[in-house]
């Protein structure tokens, strides 16, 4: 029940039902004028009701706008065009309203400006004051109880969403490096078009991770709980950016594998051949990708084994490259590449030796 409540999902469903039923609770107590169309307050709260208090607060004040900007524009073309039919009339409304909408300040709210536009043609030209205050007015509380609801119940940090992406991508890249590394060792490396095709599944891996930590980074701003949480914020900012590096890296490294094959370009010099010792880099890449974390300040444990192997690795592939005679300039400098996109993936990843072994 515990996890099942950890889901952004279920937590939003919570506060959008209780900020509902709050909403409809207090229009009630309001001046029967205003009490009779109390429906319209848990409308507001719903449209306020979202993942981060900042896009809550956001979503409640630029609806509003835009629903005070449709009513405005109704009113006045209304006004100006008597004379016209009423279909032109409306259809000039919608017109100038879209057009509206165009304003960046709205956002993903413009669309009720349209909306309310509409509605305030059709049904509330009548005694347009009114309908303004009941509609705009009632919207207006059900929004602020919306966001007060999502700032004190659990206001969500989006954290177990970050933290399943980020799995989530490490557990691609380093298949991805893997995958790679068993064909070297094979022989039977892809095409490259065949591997953009295998590669799509990590670029939407990406672009949600990145997603899921821009929302952690809004859901910080106004929310009560941030300070508690700044520190498993801050971790999951640093290893989606370090996995976001090393994926560009690593995206350039297998490009360089795939499409040059630089150990079948005659660099063969030491050990088995440029081949296994390629193999045996990207294998000590995804090895680190893997353990992102130590498991203990003070003794050697999985993390360390995982970089001693990976630094080994690029250490046996720098010398490979020292060695190499120049047999082949495409795959000498497509093999250099590889050698600095390693480092430079260990780097980003923090790997660091940090029981160096002595003689």
């Amino acid at each position: 029940m515990t996890g099942l409540l950890r889901q952004p999902w279920v937590q939003r469903g919570v506060r959008a039902a209780l900020a509902a039923g709050l909403s409809w609770q207090v229009a009630l107590l309001l001046p029967p004028e205003l009490s009779a169309y109390a429906y319209y307050a848990p409308l507001g709260a719903v449209i306020a009701v979202h993942p981060t208090v900042a896009d809550s607060a956001s979503a409640a004040w630029r609806t509003v706008v835009a629903i005070l900007l449709g009513f405005a524009l109704a009113v006045a073309v209304s006004e100006v065009t008597r004379s016209v039919p009423n279909a032109l009339t409306i259809a000039l409304i919608v017109a100038l309203a879209i057009g509206l909408e165009q304003w960046r300040l709205l956002r993903e709210q413009a669309s009720w400006v349209s909306f309310a536009a509409v509605l305030m043609i059709t049904v509330g030209t009548d005694d347009p004051a009114a309908y303004v205050l009941r509609y705009a007015g009632l919207t207006l509380l059900g929004a602020a109880v919306g966001v007060l609801v999502t700032t004190v119940l659990f206001p969500p940090m989006q954290l177990t969403t970050a933290v399943r992406r980020i799995g989530r991508t490490r557990e691609l890249l380093a298949g991805h490096l893997e995958s790679i590394a068993a064909g070297l060792r094979s022989g039977e490396l892809p095409a490259p078009g065949d591997w953009a095709a295998r590669a799509q599944g990590l670029d939407r891996a990406l672009e949600q991770m990145r997603a899921a930590e821009t929302t952690v980074e809004r859901a910080r701003r106004a929310n009560p709980r941030a300070r508690r949480w700044q520190g498993t914020a801050g971790i999951i900012r640093e290893q989606s950016r370090a996995l976001d590096r090393v994926a560009v890296l690593v995206d350039d490294l297998t490009t360089l594998v795939v499409e040059f094959q630089p150990h079948r370009r005659g660099l063969d010099r030491v050990d088995d051949g440029t081949g296994w010792v390629l193999a045996e880099a990207l294998d000590g890449l995804a090895g680190v990708v893997r353990i992102p974390y130590h498991a203990a300040e003070d003794t050697p444990d999985d993390r360390d084994a995982a970089i001693t192997a990976a630094v080994a690795a690029r250490t046996r592939l720098t010398t490979l490259l020292r060695s190499s005679g120049v047999a082949d300039d495409e795959g000498f400098f497509a093999l250099g590449a590889v050698a600095v996109g390693m480092h430079r993936s260990l780097e980003a990843l923090g790997a660091r030796v940090r029981f160096p072994q002595t003689a």
